[in-house]
Parts: C-alpha cells; structure tokens; sequence
C-alpha cells in the first residue's frame, strides 16, 4: 500500500482539484491510501476530506500545529509501507507515471527518499515563475548529486521505516523542514532528485510576497535549521 499524506489548513478552495487527480482507477492501481492531516480547519476543508479520503486526522486540541506535526501525526494514522507526502495545493503532472516510478526508484540500493521537479500551475504561470523554479529545480537537484540534501516541501517520498528511523519531521520547526528532514535522511542514504517527474503548486505566496521575500525566507530558514536546528519564523503564515 502507497499512503499519500496531505497536511491541510483552510484549504476547502483547492482541496477538491487536488483529490480528482486520484481517481478510483489510479487508487485500485496503485493501492493508494489518501489521508488527510488537519490542523484545525474552520472553512469546510474536513468536510471535504471526510467525502474522499480514507483516513481524516483532526486536531481537536484547539493548538496550532506546524506543517510537521501534520505531516506526523498523518503518518502515524497511515497504513502503507511507501509514504508520499504532498501539499494541500500539489498537483501532479501525470498520476501514472509519477507512482509507478516512485514505486521503482525507492527500491534502488543506497536511496532513501525521493523528490522531483516542482513548478506553478501552468495555467497561471509567468515568465518569472519559469525562472525562480527553472533555477531552483536545478539547484536543489545540483545540491542532492553532490551530496547536500534538499527537496521542496511539495513532494517528499520514503518508506515508512526511513521515516520511523529518523523519527519523522522535526515538529519544532515551522519553516526549512523539509531541508532538516532531508539532511537527516542523507545520513542513511541518498536522497535521488527525479527531474523527469513534475508537481504543480499553487503561485499564491509568490503573488501576494514576491519571489524576493520568499526567496530571502527560504535563505535564513535554511541557515538557521543548518546551524542551529531551527526556524527563523516561529511560523510559516498561510496564504489562502
């Protein structure tokens, strides 16, 4: 089984395109398990993952959770060997693909975890996404072959007893964990960077921050979880 877990927050708007990708054919193929991770949604987002996923975890403590903790306490809920985390706004370019080739890949000697090509919705991108991404896309699969881990939040993949060595993400941090996670599973192996395989993401944070601020946040996150294993931000504000 193939658990694909989505952390959500308020996400009623974009959750409903980001489940169609995964259609029952697609879920009998791959014996895929949808579970849905909430942090304490108040706009329709759990109504939504209880009329499609097969798993609904619900943050009933009225405390804020990080992206982390989401992403944790779904894995905990989650029943496959083979986990794939992807966000609330990830699209896939072609579903078939992208599982069959996960589900090669992670069986190869030394990888431990997988990620891939990460861009904007196409029907919304402009020449400055194509740029920020084309070059990020690059220096993130550069950084993997010479041996300094990283991999954008969108989509992460590993077995789930990779995750349970490393004991999951770090719930401390709210932003930049998704380099401490793949920094973390660099010591076990390697981390392989799939190019041919492409997500979408929704270009909402860069329209209303720009690609200066977000790429400025991505930089003192990153230097802060490198030298001393913590977030700059005390938390990643959504945009919705």
């Amino acid at each position: 089984m193939i658990s694909v877990i989505i952390p959500t927050l308020n996400e009623a708007k974009l959750l409903p395109r980001m489940f169609q990708q995964f259609s029952p054919e697609i879920i009998r193929k791959f014996n895929l398990e949808i579970v849905v991770s909430d942090g304490g949604s108040t706009d329709g987002t759990l109504e939504i993952a209880h009329g499609f996923a097969h798993v609904v975890v619900e943050n009933t403590s009225g405390r804020k959770q990080t992206i982390s903790i989401g992403r944790n306490e779904g894995a905990r809920r989650a029943s496959g060997d083979l986990l794939v985390f992807l966000n609330a706004d990830t699209l896939v370019r072609d579903v078939d693909a992208f599982f069959a080739t996960m589900a090669e890949e992670i069986e190869n000697p030394g990888v431990v975890a997988l990620t891939c090509t990460v861009s904007v919705y196409p029907e919304e991108e402009r020449t400055a996404d194509r740029i920020f991404h084309g070059f990020y896309n690059w220096f993130f699969s550069m950084m993997n072959r010479v041996g300094m881990a990283m991999g954008r939040g969108e989509c992460h993949v590993m077995k789930r007893e990779t995750f349970a060595r490393v004991a999951g993400y770090a719930d401390r941090i709210a932003a930049g964990e998704d380099y401490d996670m793949f920094r973390r599973l660099h010591t076990l192996g390697r981390i392989a960077f799939l190019r041919r395989l492409r997500v979408y993401e929704s270009p909402r944070r860069y329209r209303r921050d720009g690609y200066l601020f977000v790429s400025a946040s991505w930089f003192m996150n990153f230097l802060a979880v490198f030298l001393f294993h913590r977030s700059i931000l005390s938390e990643w504000k959504p945009v919705r």
